[in-house]
């Protein structure tokens, strides 16, 4: 398991700077698995299953998963995928709290 997923979200009250430059740098790479950081504002990736069922499967484990944490990314299903987006709403940015909930979607 990756040692981001076993850390837990902190909710975000606001009034803190997103992360920028290194920072992002850092955390893109602790965390792999083909995460994409865009425009420093969000992490973005595409899962690919073999039919729409597993891809409706997937994205109730990761409402269910984002519910338990309370950290809510964007869905996107499709036949056979799921994008996953995921940026702190309350500073419209990234915060580790991000990459921590990418990280325990990938050890779905």
């Amino acid at each position: 398991m990756n040692e981001l997923a076993a850390k837990e979200c902190v909710p975000c009250k606001g009034g803190v700077p997103a992360l920028k430059g290194s920072a992002l740098k850092k955390l893109r790479k602790e965390l792999g698995n083909l995460w994409k950081v865009i425009g420093e504002h969000h992490l973005e990736k595409e899962f690919q299953f073999k039919d729409f069922r597993r891809a409706l499967e997937f994205t109730n484990q990761v409402g269910e998963l984002a519910e338990k944490v309370g950290h809510h990314p964007d869905l996107y299903l499709a036949w056979g995928r799921v994008k996953v987006t995921i940026w702190t709403h309350k500073i419209d940015g990234l915060t580790e709290s991000d990459f921590i909930l990418a990280a325990k979607i990938d050890a779905l």
